[in-house]
């Protein structure tokens, strides 16, 4: 359970942040129906969690094979996730709010792919950070992290989707600011707890 909700609370703080997938999920919830918007969130949600798990079990495997790399990625990757978490302590987010046109269900599903799967930087940060995560937990305890990381996911994307259409008016530049503060700063002390699992391999 402790794993679990290790990888719980990584992945709100790793996903909650004003980012790509974000500002889609957002801009539905602005712009579209209630019912409509919580479909674009499950549709996220799908790619989300199939990129969560190639990255965690992709390169993590690779890196269990080899012990040298896992050195590399785990140093990598603490710096990177003390990066991420850094920025979003400095992060000034615009007030997002603008009018819309709703957009069709194959338009929805298709930029939910690009907005996730071709996302460089979605793709880098995960890859790092959770492979590096991989490789420094016991390997019985991989698949209750990574469901942790997906069920983080399920949580996120509904409940922004039912907060936004629900206080809307609400919903600025301030409270965008006021969420990445938060999640930066529990980026910053898994960063720091990557980087210490790296310093006793050495």
């Amino acid at each position: 359970m402790a794993y679990y909700l290790q990888g719980l609370t990584m992945g709100l703080a790793y996903v909650a942040p004003v980012g790509l997938q974000n500002l889609f999920v957002i801009h539905s919830a602005l712009s579209s129906s209630r019912r409509r918007a919580l479909l674009t969130s499950l549709i996220v949600i799908f790619f989300d969690v199939t990129l969560a798990l190639a990255c965690f079990f992709g390169v993590g495997a690779v890196m269990v094979r080899y012990p040298w790399l896992q050195k590399v990625i785990l140093l990598a990757g603490s710096l990177i996730v003390l990066f991420i978490g850094v920025t979003l302590l400095r992060s000034q987010p615009e007030d997002i709010r603008a009018p819309a046109a709703e957009i069709s269900l194959w338009k929805t599903i298709s930029t939910a792919c690009v907005v996730t799967w071709c996302n460089p930087q979605a793709i880098l940060d995960g890859t790092m950070m959770l492979g590096a995560f991989h490789a420094s937990l016991p390997p019985a305890q991989s698949t209750a992290f990574i469901s942790g990381v997906a069920t983080a996911s399920c949580l996120w994307f509904p409940s922004l989707t039912w907060m936004i259409s629900v206080f809307r008016e609400q919903f600025n530049a301030r409270v965008l600011r006021a969420i990445n503060r938060v999640c930066g700063a529990v980026i910053l002390f898994y960063g720091g707890k990557l980087l210490w699992s790296f310093l006793t391999r050495l």
